[in-house]
């Protein structure tokens, strides 16, 4: 990717722009972002096949991620609320 450097410049000016509520916002989606990373390169240890079958079923996928964005919503309204 040619351009990376000038994607993070880019970013790194929009962050300039940014309140200090909505700066903490986007590090909770980074946050978010890591997590999911991480959760996607950390082998399993399953000993049950039905068990690993249910943890990997899309729905659930989808509800953790659900359960992380609602995590990330809460943080950022605690974060404004203190700022008011």
């Amino acid at each position: 990717m040619a351009d990376t450097g000038s994607k993070r410049q880019f970013l790194a000016l929009k962050l300039e722009a940014l309140s200090e509520s909505e700066v903490g916002e986007v590090l909770d989606y980074v946050s978010l972002i890591e997590s999911t990373r991480r959760s996607k390169t950390a082998p399993l240890v399953l000993d049950d096949e039905v068990v690993a079958a249910l943890a990997d079923a899309h729905e659930n996928r989808r509800a953790r991620q659900a359960f992380e964005w609602e995590a990330v919503r809460r943080k950022a309204e605690r974060r404004a609320a203190v700022h008011m």
